[in-house]
């Protein structure tokens, strides 16, 4: 059987678009990541703008307003900064541990935006069990922060990571209790089906309302588990200059500064898909999609009108975190201790059982 011009010129043709079909599919998959890397970055990048903005308000000073109009880039030059300033290493220390421990805690925290749904079906992993996933995930960084402190021969360095690592232990634990409320309360514990469930009834089916003892020690909590004021003694200055951060410089130090960002930037999330409703508006019974018809543009614009509803309620969390800083003096540590172990436990403990109690009398 003998093949003319033709017939090959239509087999090759064919074949190349087949292999430009799988390199376009192969780049595909990369796109969602690289556009959520890009995203948190742009994120934390906001928030350093937004806490220094803040703060100068409060205190009644200037903020940053040289770098880039209104001061924009003043991050983005203390990130450059820190990427050329001298990397030093400690002569006794454990170098190859010294490097990896603040690139464990920044990944621990990157993993957990995968389960965040920003908007309606715009999530990149609908997992049954995603706040599980999250708790687990984010209970390695102290790991990380724990062997920053060993590994760098310094005796302020290890108090400061058993400081980061006795607290997130306390204030994990009610944490947990918390979103385990939350799970029986949905029937579920996917991140979107929490959402959904609480879009039935609109602003007053926000579990904000139903679970105010939760939200309460969530906010506590998230708080703690963030290292911030007053919560803030693993890398209190006054005390252990920066804790497990003191031998750290350079683009290292720059890491533990990303990952502190991160952690709020995920915490304030969080609170808006368990306790806020999510991307949901506050109308009952009319969703993003069908308040905007089902088009390709309306679908853009319904996605773009729920990825800023869930930053907005976000960024509000942020604010209230950033006032809470210059706001309350710090704790000591045993004051610490006692309202993670004494109080907040017991208290979500008993909010679980009551949660527990109301679903088994409505079945």
């Amino acid at each position: 059987m003998i093949i003319g011009t033709i017939e090959v010129q239509t087999i090759n043709s064919f074949s190349k678009l087949e292999s430009l079909k799988g390199v376009y599919g192969l780049l595909w998959l990369f796109v969602p990541a690289l556009t959520l890397i890009l995203g948190i970055i742009i994120g934390v990048l906001v928030i350093v703008w937004l806490e220094r903005e803040i703060s100068a308000a409060i205190q009644q000073r200037i903020g940053p307003e040289y770098a880039g109009p209104l001061g924009i880039l003043q991050a983005l030059a203390d990130g450059t900064k820190l990427l050329f300033k001298e990397d030093l290493l400690p002569s006794r220390g454990d170098i190859r541990l010294f490097s990896i421990g603040p690139s464990i805690a920044v990944i621990s925290i990157i993993l957990s935006y995968l389960i965040i749904p920003w908007g309606y079906r715009l999530v990149l992993a609908d997992l049954s069990i995603g706040v599980f996933l999250w708790i687990s995930i984010s209970s390695i960084a102290p790991i990380g922060l724990l062997i920053s402190g060993y590994v760098s021969n310094n005796k302020y360095s290890f108090l400061g990571g058993l400081r980061a690592a006795a607290q997130s232990i306390s204030y994990e634990i009610p944490l947990t209790l918390c979103v385990l409320s939350i799970s029986l309360l949905s029937n579920s514990s996917s991140t979107v089906d929490i959402v959904e469930a609480q879009s039935k009834y609109g602003f007053w089916g926000w579990n904000m309302w139903r679970q105010p003892i939760g939200f309460i020690v969530f906010i506590i909590s998230s708080l703690a588990e963030c290292e911030r004021l007053p919560f803030d003694l693993p890398e209190a200055e006054e005390e252990l200059v920066a804790g497990y951060q003191t031998e750290y410089s350079g683009i290292k130090y720059g890491l533990f500064y990303i990952a502190s960002y991160l952690n709020l930037l995920v915490s304030s999330l969080f609170v808006t898909v368990l306790y806020l409703g999510g991307w949901n508006l506050s109308i009952p019974y009319i969703s993003v999609p069908e308040l905007f018809g089902i088009n390709k543009i309306a679908r853009v614009f319904g996605m773009t009108i729920g990825i800023f509803i869930t930053l907005a309620k976000a960024y509000l969390f942020l604010f209230i975190s950033i006032t809470t800083r210059w706001t309350l003096p710090r704790m000591r540590m045993d004051q610490l201790l006692n309202l993670g172990w004494k109080f907040l436990l017991p208290i979500s403990l008993g909010n679980l059982l009551l949660t527990t109690s109301s679903q088994l009398v409505s079945l």
